[in-house]
């Protein structure tokens, strides 16, 4: 089992986040900062292994699908961006964190846990995965005047 500790913003991870942009969106170290300091749930593995950003229905974050959630569910948490470097990949990372996050989620009276995944462009391994841990599909959406589709993924928990 990894050693799940805060998330701590460092150059390492801002670099793991802006090579999966596509996925995640790019960010600058501000930025970055920023939602940590207002997050729900975050956690890192060792310096650059990955890492999990959560905030929940309270956060003052501007992120169009953060919103898209907000305006249909009053108590949630949401997770914004998960990521596992290629050289952590195979350990059971990302199903640490999500175990972890279960548990904080639960602990602190939340009932579901949200999040979106690229349709177009696709990224099969994470509907995979979010299949595999139960999620379900609650809707979708079209962003960037058409170039990117997502769907919204709930999990009770």
């Amino acid at each position: 089992m990894a050693a799940l500790r805060p998330l701590v913003t460092s150059p390492a991870l801002l670099a793991l986040n802006n090579a999966h942009a596509v996925e995640l969106s790019w960010l600058e170290l501000e930025r970055f900062a920023h939602m940590v300091a207002m997050a729900f749930f975050a956690r890192q593995v060792g310096l650059d292994d990955g890492f999990l950003l959560t905030f929940d229905q309270d956060a003052a974050y501007d992120s169009v699908n953060f919103l898209w959630l907000k305006a249909r569910y009053d108590r949630f948490v949401y997770v914004d961006r998960i990521v596992v470097a290629a050289h952590a990949r195979g350990r059971g990372l990302a199903g640490e964190f999500y175990t972890a996050l279960f548990e904080a989620a639960a602990k602190a009276g939340h009932t579901r846990i949200v999040c979106e995944v690229n349709s177009d462009p696709p990224n099969l391994a994470s509907d995979a995965f979010h299949e595999k841990l139960g999620f379900e599909p609650i809707g979708e959406a079209s962003l960037d005047g058409g170039k990117k589709t997502v769907r919204y993924l709930m999990r009770a928990v």
